[in-house]
């Protein structure tokens, strides 16, 4: 290639900006060192099967960072969220997370919402050393795999075992349940995993679980195995999986005339259950989640979430703001936006209050906080019991 002269000085100049740009760069005033913002990653189900769990997360979220940004921000630094559609997918997943580490240069991850997914990102994210905080994926092999425990991993909602747990007691203490069938969505690691812990404390407990039936995400038509599940004649059903799916079993296993209670856990906290199945088909049914908007304790948060988006929130959007809030507080107890010093600051979380009560940090990057069973009736849903795990 051929160069003018005036080509080559221009060249020159330009050449000598970079290199005095490098110099101070190496010396801590590059855009790093003067940087006042603090990239977050949201790697969210924007579309998809599951995209209202990312979407409802996000907006809570972003709430939380939005007000400790009009409070003056973190550290002297603004918090700027970079966000990424996974598309529900986990593959999609994977590759939102790298782009948020590798292009956006993120400190921290929020998100996926659900279970598989938080799974498929973990390894990328903890190759580079980068904190994911999931907010709502309740499985234990998303911060402990055989045995160890994921060190850049976290969660900010409770685990499938307390769920599980819970559940099963539940059944057979109010309910009086002897027999119970368990009913789950097989492509789904969170489903699974809440199946059996519910089937082990159950039968732990004195009941006996008299049939199990799987489906898979996006089918539509439940009635072949609702129709097998009906001549168990059990005294209830556990069906722990996500909205879409909920919604239909429900309707059609009423429209068989299965009338025994049916049992679920936080999958089923969303609005639009109710919209599938109908309000009368939900009568009767019981699911376990972590908050019940008539508790006093989460009235601030409701309150400022309604006023930023001009609707209620579901638990998912609590769950996003619980997230965002431990996040918050851990930058400024880490007094940096190193990752490492955020991701122990996130490990030595103590007592914080947060949307939806009070968030412990376990041995293990789980939460300990409260549960609730909410029973849906005739339209509202009532809190029939609060429940607070104790710490290993």
């Amino acid at each position: 290639m051929n160069f003018s002269k005036k080509g080559l000085r221009l060249a020159g100049a330009l050449l000598g900006t970079m290199l005095m740009g490098s110099v101070f760069a190496g010396c801590g005033g590059g855009n790093e060192a003067k940087s006042d913002e603090i990239k977050i990653g949201a790697n969210f189900e924007m579309t998809g099967n599951v995209a209202n769990y990312g979407n409802a997360t996000l907006e809570g979220l972003k709430l939380a960072i939005k007000e400790a940004n009009d409070a003056g921000g973190v550290n002297g630094k603004k918090i700027s969220l970079v966000e990424v559609d996974n598309k529900s997918e986990a593959s999609e997943s994977v590759n939102a997370a790298t782009k948020l580490i590798s292009d956006d240069k993120v400190k921290l991850i929020v998100g996926p919402a659900v279970t598989a997914n938080v799974i498929a990102e973990s390894q990328v994210a903890t190759d580079n050393k980068i904190p994911v905080l999931a907010p709502d994926a309740t499985s234990p092999a998303v911060t402990v795999e055989n045995g160890q425990v994921k060190d850049f991993i976290f969660r900010s909602c409770f685990i499938d075992p307390q769920q599980g747990d819970v559940m099963a007691k539940f059944a057979i203490d109010k309910l009086k349940a002897k027999t119970a069938v368990v009913y789950i969505d097989n492509s789904s690691d969170y489903s699974k995993s809440l199946g059996q812990v519910f089937k082990e404390k159950f039968e732990a407990a004195g009941g006996k679980v008299v049939m199990q039936e799987a489906f898979l995400q996006k089918d539509q038509d439940f009635k072949a195995a609702l129709t097998k599940i009906k001549t168990a004649n059990a005294d209830v059903i556990f069906i722990p999986a996500y909205y879409e799916e909920v919604g239909k079993i429900v309707k059609q296993a009423r429209e068989l005339g299965i009338t025994q209670p049916l049992l679920g856990t936080d999958g089923w906290d969303d609005f639009k259950v109710a919209d599938i199945a109908g309000v009368d088909a939900l009568n009767n049914t019981f699911f376990s989640t972590h908050y019940s908007d008539k508790d006093e304790s989460v009235k601030a948060f409701i309150d400022a979430f309604t006023k930023e988006y001009n609707h209620a929130p579901n638990v998912f959007a609590a769950l996003g703001y619980d997230a965002g809030k431990l996040l918050v507080d851990a930058i400024k107890r880490a007094g940096s936006d190193d990752p490492v010093k955020i991701k122990d600051a996130i490990a030595a979380t103590k007592e914080l209050q947060v949307g939806t009560g009070i968030i412990t940090m376990d041995k293990n990057h789980n939460p300990i906080k409260q549960a609730v069973i909410l029973e849906n009736k005739g339209g509202d849903r009532v809190m029939v019991a609060k429940i607070m795990p104790e710490a290993e």
